[in-house]
């Protein structure tokens, strides 16, 4: 049952990468993925020996030793647990991209469009790149993608010319996520685990982290796709009067969420459900004043009520926030049955060695960079989930940051091996095949040379 699961995961994956040759969206199979692999699990539920308890990052013990009714218990336990973990990302993917729309509805990004004052391609990149790469560790990775590409649509309005940007925003975005405790999902969970502190983390990876990133930026700012100048037309003025307030507000709301985070020990979601609603507040106000806003067409619904939250509703892409539903509770069926869990304890047990006694403690480089580069194929948060049982080095050793720095990065190798990737992919429709030719050498190379920054800095400092 287990080779049949695997065989449908990896038919929908080829669904998924394949899109643009099949036709279908991409989606479709991953809906579809997903409810088979749970179907099937139901069904077999009997046949199954193991199972992995998701909150305790451990194989259950004695599991096929339990009844029929036990195991489906733990079954619908599981799968509530998955749904409420993947509800928490999607419902602040959301919030985020409510924000975001928000200001554009009052034409808010017209205001930075007016700070970048260069037309030159590769300019434009290192400001993004860097943009990217601060942005990510202050409101993380898939935040700071949404807000970055939203700009980047204003900016640069020739498509072939964005996608190549949007690559590096994504690698840039990882690369920024890795070195902080609330950059990216992987790391704040090792946070939340102690195995890290912040102190640490930062000074361990903010160097191979920040390579991670000028590497592939260095590169790419000598291609063709990045010579010469955009179309200006960044001069055209803000046609709303409430646009700067309005994506100060926004920026400043969405950086309030770890804050949030950090002082309620809540989710982040709740904080960016807070966040949406201060800004619609302020929204409804501005658009409700004596002062027209002359963006909004009058005969349309949106000028009809001038509500900007309805407005910004309507434009959320809910194909993009289906198809993330979708292919993370298909990882979560993977996930659940331990195949992840023994897929890492496999390479712990089977690779050779490569790392040096430190502390007491044998650390495999290869593993853990082959670990790295999985993420970039499977969901780099169970991989980790299952590093956090196959582990117990204690906190900050540095087998744990280098675990955080492979899992944030090497998700970039591939379109979908990242949040961020997979919400530049749903928001610039960016073919699979595309990303790996153009992008995905560009990402292994940054990945690379950060991971032998990181195991140099471990063996001189």
């Amino acid at each position: 049952m287990e080779t049949l699961l695997i065989v449908i995961f990896v038919l929908g994956y080829l669904a998924i990468t394949l899109e643009h040759n099949l036709k279908i969206d991409k989606l479709i199979p991953a809906l579809a993925m997903m409810a088979v692999l749970w179907a099937l699990m139901a069904f077999g539920i009997d046949g199954f020996s193991g199972w992995f308890d998701s909150t305790k990052h451990a194989l259950l013990e004695n599991f096929g030793a339990l009844g029929h009714e036990e195991k489906m218990h733990i079954l619908e336990e599981t799968l509530l647990h998955h749904l409420g973990k993947t509800s928490e990302i999607l419902v602040f993917l959301l919030g985020a991209m409510t924000i975001v729309e928000i200001i554009d509805y009052f034409d808010g990004f017209a205001t930075i469009k007016t700070f970048v004052k260069t037309r030159s391609k590769k300019r434009i990149l290192w400001i993004f790149a860097f943009l990217a790469f601060i942005l990510s560790a202050i409101i993380d990775n898939l935040t700071a993608t949404i807000v970055l590409i939203s700009i980047l649509q204003k900016i640069v309005k020739e498509r072939n010319a964005r996608l190549w940007y949007a690559g590096l925003i994504v690698i840039a975005a990882n690369a920024g996520g890795a070195w902080s405790p609330i950059g990216d999902v992987t790391t704040t969970m090792l946070w939340i685990g102690n195995k890290v502190t912040t102190v640490k983390l930062i000074s361990y990876l903010l160097v191979p982290s920040l390579l991670c990133m000028l590497v592939p930026t260095f590169i790419a700012s000598f291609l063709p796709a990045f010579k010469g100048e955009i179309e200006s037309d960044a001069s055209e003025p803000s046609k709303s009067k409430f646009g700067a307030k309005m994506l100060y507000l926004g920026l400043t709301a969405i950086v309030f969420v770890p804050i949030f985070k950090t002082v309620t020990h809540l989710p982040p979601y709740v904080g960016m459900m807070l966040s949406l609603a201060i800004v619609a507040t302020f929204a409804e106000i501005y658009s409700s004043s004596k002062i027209t806003i002359s963006s909004v067409d009058p005969e349309s619904d949106a000028g009809s009520h001038h509500s900007p939250v309805h407005s910004a509703l309507t434009k959320i892409e809910l194909p993009s926030i289906l198809f993330f539903l979708g292919i993370l509770m298909a990882v979560a069926a993977l996930e659940s049955l331990g195949l992840l869990f023994n897929f890492a304890e496999g390479l712990k047990q089977g690779m050779p060695l490569l790392g040096t006694e430190i502390a007491g403690t044998q650390i495999s480089d290869l593993v853990v960079i082959l670990l790295g580069i999985g993420s970039a194929v499977i969901d780099n948060v169970p991989l980790v989930a299952a590093s956090l049982g196959m582990f117990s080095e204690t906190m900050d050793n540095p087998l744990w940051h280098f675990i955080a720095y492979s899992a944030g990065t090497g998700g970039s190798m591939l379109i979908i091996g990242s949040a961020a990737g997979v919400v530049a992919m749903g928001m610039e429709k960016i073919d699979f095949f595309w990303y790996l030719k153009k992008i995905g050498w560009l990402a292994f190379l940054g990945f690379i040379a950060g991971a032998i920054c990181f195991i140099g800095m471990r063996y001189f400092f």
